[in-house]
This record gives structure tokens, C-alpha cells and sequence, in this order.
């Protein structure tokens, strides 16, 4: 990890910064519309950004005319969600760890059965968590991930485990802290801040675009 944390007030400052990450790539829905309509979106990531000591701008620009209600800003996200993350044929930018790193190894990429999909698996397996019921999505989406950090980060500021959940010496690592670093060094920045980078490049509506250099700052710290 770059800085080494030992504040609980600043490990809870990150559980909500990749909460909120992981809200801003999940399919869009009513709580998201809201919160980016009203601003608090805006001012929750620029208030946790600074605790960290990390320079985020909020989204704060307008999603075009019409979209000042959550509901008309619903109407604009929920398309381009679509465009950009699930595509047809192919999305426009792969929220797929797999998908990233297959392409770095040169081989077609192979959702839930390519190595470093299943490598994600085993890492949420091994820290209690797996696929949640009646959901049939690979681990190594970025919300996913995202959630992972936040789980991780929650119980380095002391929150304790979820029934079943390992004690943070079994967590991968020993500790929570250290299961936190190998993700996010052997996983999130190895393909995250290029995803974020093709985000902010291809998306049309300009919440994409803070989102993505929401994610890409945290990420990098």
C-alpha cells in the first residue's frame, strides 16, 4: 500500500469511498438517481476524499436539459449504463477484471472460468463472502470489487466479521489490513485505472465521467 493507515476514522473514511464506488457502477437505480440529483453524491466523495487527503470534483455538472429531477437523471444513466457496461453485442468499456487482464495475456477472455475471474473468486471465498443468492454475475466486476474493498476496510477500522465470516488472521495475509493491500496491489490496480481511464473517454453523460476519476484517485492513492 502506498500510505499505511492506523486510524480507524481514516479506514472508515475508505469502506465509504469504495461504498459509494461501488453504488456509482452498479446498475443505475432509484438511490443512485437521487443522490447525484440532489448533490450528495457530489458532497459525500469530496468530504471522504479529504479525509484521506485525496482531490476528487464531485459530480456536479448537469446531465443535460431535463435531468435536475431523480427521476429524468434515472432516464439518462440507465441507457448509457447500458451502452457502456453491458452492450449489445459487447459493452463499450468491460467491467470485468477478467476481461482486462485476458487481454493482457494475449487470450480470449472467458467470464467465471478465465484465471484471474477465478482468482477473484477464491480471494471473496476466502475473506466470507461469494455470490449473492439468485444473482448469476461474475465476482470480477468492478462494484464487486469495490464491495470487497469496502468489507475489507471495515474490518480494519474493527467492525466485526459477518456470521461465518473468517477471523482476521485467516483472512488472506493474516490481517484485514493485509488482505486489503494484496487486493488491492494484485487486483484492483492492475486493471482499474484503465478502466476508468476507457470510462471517462467513452461515456456521453458527464456522471460517467466524474465516477470514473472518483474511482482512478482512489484507486491510485
Amino acid at each position: 500500500m502506498a500510505n499505511l493507515i492506523d486510524e480507524p476514522k481514516e479506514w472508515q473514511a475508505r469502506a465509504a469511498l469504495w461504498e459509494l464506488a461501488a453504488l456509482s457502477f452498479r446498475y443505475p437505480g432509484s438511490e443512485l438517481a437521487e443522490a447525484v440529483a440532489s448533490g450528495e453524491w457530489a458532497e459525500a466523495a469530496e468530504e471522504l476524499a479529504a479525509v484521506l487527503g485525496l482531490e476528487v470534483r464531485g459530480g456536479r455538472e448537469e446531465e443535460g436539459p431535463g435531468c435536475s429531477s431523480s427521476d429524468a437523471l434515472l432516464g439518462a444513466l440507465r441507457p448509457e449504463a447500458t451502452r457502456l457496461f453491458v452492450g449489445a453485442p459487447e459493452p463499450a468499456v468491460s467491467p470485468y477484471e477478467g476481461v482486462w487482464r485476458a487481454a493482457d495475456d494475449g487470450v480470449q477472455a472467458l467470464l467465471f472460468v478465465n484465471p484471474h475471474s477465478m482468482e477473484v473468486e477464491r480471494f471473496m471465498r476466502a475473506c466470507g463472502l461469494g455470490r449473492p443468492e439468485g444473482t448469476n454475475e461474475p465476482l470480477d466486476h468492478v462494484a464487486t470489487e469495490c464491495e470487497l474493498m469496502e468489507h475489507l476496510a471495515l474490518r480494519a477500522a474493527g467492525a466485526e466479521p459477518p456470521e461465518g465470516a473468517p477471523a482476521g488472521a485467516d483472512l488472506p495475509g493474516g490481517s484485514p489490513e493485509a488482505a486489503y493491500g494484496a487486493f488491492l496491489e494484485g487486483h484492483a490496480r492492475a486493471w482499474m485505472p484503465r478502466f476508468a481511464d476507457a470510462v471517462a473517454a467513452e461515456s456521453r453523460v458527464p456522471f460517467y465521467r466524474d465516477a470514473a476519476a472518483f474511482l482512478g484517485a482512489l484507486v491510485a492513492q
